[in-house]
């Protein structure tokens, strides 16, 4: 019964990674090695992480991986120096800004200066106007396209359902809200300062939670046989992931849910990579 409910990010994963290897031997063919860089600032070990996550998902399909690591009290003309170089290298056809930035360097910044065909995860204010306008020839953040990308693959219909998703971060809350509305849903934006939270959380029938606090929806803010997209990644007090929904509250009513891990994490990369080749055909003119 549980299996049944359980949306698993592998499943999901492991289909996206089949279609981007497939489209790796081709550009190889062709005499071209795809190649993404990684620009971070110090060793982080939430960077780290990612990192580690992102570069054996590019080994999967074939991609090769260039890591900048500057050190953790470089100054932003270093950093603007360094994505300059990135932007300008005909060699690197992707590139991952980490984030959050180092305080000193400025996002607006970074934002203006990356180049929006390489900007495989959403930073540049071109691709967000692209999302906006439902422009295809963007990217989405790779998350809050991961969410949908786990949708689709489970045949969960979006088209007018009710979806609320609580949080409105740039990099997740809001584009996911662009993404769901561009494909003809109803959506509520919730945050911390929403009155009556539990209340709109509890009628619709997707629920997409991204806040970033550890098991804060139990049982009462969801609907029965609602389907429930935790993308949180939090620890709890004995030090173990979790999500922002408390799993065994709400287990027994919800229709289908990503458990934290095995989740939305671990398609994130998928559309990372899926993102760099398609940057890859764009700047080949494929």
């Amino acid at each position: 019964m549980l299996d049944k409910k359980l949306l698993l990010g592998k499943n999901v994963a492991d289909s996206i990674t089949k279609d981007v290897v497939k489209d790796v031997e081709d550009l190889k063919s062709k005499g071209i090695n795809p190649t993404i860089a990684m620009l971070k600032v110090g060793n982080r070990e939430e960077d780290a992480a990612y990192q580690r996550a992102a570069s054996n998902r590019c080994s999967k399909c074939g991609i090769d991986v260039r890591i900048i690591e500057l050190d953790e009290n470089c100054s932003e003309e270093e950093y603007i120096k360094a994505l300059n170089s990135l932007n300008t290298d005909e060699s690197i056809h992707g590139i991952l800004c980490f984030r959050p930035l180092a305080k000193q360097i400025r996002e607006e910044i970074v934002a203006d200066t990356i180049n929006p065909v390489k900007d495989i995860d959403c930073f540049s204010p071109i691709n967000m106007a692209k999302l906006m306008s439902n422009d295809n020839t963007g990217y989405a953040p790779c998350t809050a396209k991961a969410v949908i990308e786990i949708l689709d693959f489970y045949d969960i219909n979006i088209k007018s359902e009710n979806i609320s998703v609580l949080g409105r971060s740039l990099v997740v809350g809001k584009p996911l809200a662009l993404l769901l509305m561009n494909r003809d849903a109803t959506v509520r934006v919730c945050h911390s300062k929403t009155k009556d939270i539990e209340k709109i959380a509890s009628d619709s029938d997707i629920l997409i939670s991204c806040m970033g606090r550890a098991k804060m929806l139990d049982s009462r803010f969801v609907k029965e046989d609602a389907v429930l997209i935790d993308v949180g990644i939090n620890f709890d007090e004995e030090g173990n992931m979790c999500g922002d929904v408390d799993f065994d509250s709400v287990i027994d009513k919800v229709g289908k849910i990503t458990p934290v891990p095995r989740g939305v994490g671990s398609v994130t990369t998928s559309v990372l990579v899926k993102h760099l080749v398609k940057a890859c055909k764009s700047l080949n003119n494929l």
